[in-house]
């Protein structure tokens, strides 16, 4: 099972940016789909954006769509999520996820479908 450990998070005013990583432990980094999901404090988890293995399709959530950047790099065993004009709404933990490519990217989105998590890196964006 890979391992993930995500990096990158901190403190930012609105309007700002952030990339953040996640790095992957194995061999086998292609053959996972990749997912970033947040949850802030008293709210659900909610997904933000997705990657396949190959890193030929991608999705994003509504809220995060035409801001962040999801994107990947095989030869590193890295994803990352660039985040552009933050919005103190950003304000979350943002976990990576790890989903066998098997399954479906979408099903990731929607289900949090996966089998592996990091543990988080906090993105805090004040107004």
């Amino acid at each position: 099972q890979v391992q993930l450990v995500e990096s990158g998070g901190g403190l930012v005013q609105a309007g700002g940016s952030l990339r953040l990583s996640c790095v992957a432990s194995g061999p086998t980094f292609k053959l996972y789909n990749m997912g970033w999901f947040r949850q802030a404090p008293g709210k659900e988890r909610e997904s933000v954006a997705a990657i396949s293995g190959g890193g030929g399709m991608t999705l994003y959530s509504d809220s995060v769509k035409g801001r962040f950047t999801v994107s990947r790099d095989n030869t590193k065993n890295t994803v990352y999520l660039q985040m552009n004009n933050l919005k103190p709404e950003d304000t979350a933990v943002y976990f990576c996820a790890a989903q066998y490519i098997t399954r479906q990217l979408i099903q990731l989105m929607r289900t949090a479908d996966s089998d592996s998590w990091g543990q988080g890196t906090q993105v805090t964006v004040s107004s």
